[in-house]
């Protein structure tokens, strides 16, 4: 259950860390406005990367299992925001495969001990 929680404040800190970097991209008004998008959307998501990796250590004393957890969830939020919003295909061959063997790699970090 403890992996199920990590992920959701993965995704939600990948989310964000998303919007603070590509807003700029597809609504005007955050063009010009760097400080504002990383403070409203990169704090959150630093706060959640802070607290991910924390409950991560404690059930695997490894900073490596935390890091690709959070490198594997980032694989699934970033396909999933920029094809929502920007119209950039997810289904391409190299995009697929990258998204693929990012699960390998969850898989391997919550099964294999």
């Amino acid at each position: 259950m403890k992996y199920f929680f990590i992920v959701i404040i993965l995704m939600f800190g990948n989310a964000m860390g998303w919007y603070a970097n590509n807003l700029q991209f597809f609504m005007d008004y955050w063009k010009d406005r760097p400080i504002l998008s990383n403070v409203i959307f990169g704090l959150p998501s630093g706060i959640s990367y802070w607290y991910a990796t924390r409950l991560m250590m404690e059930i695997s004393p490894e900073l490596w299992s935390a890091r690709f957890m959070g490198a594997v969830v980032s694989y699934t939020i970033f396909p999933i925001l920029t094809w929502y919003h920007l119209n950039e295909s997810m289904f391409s061959t190299k995009t697929m495969l990258c998204v693929f063997l990012a699960f390998c790699i969850l898989m391997v970090q919550l099964f294999v001990k």
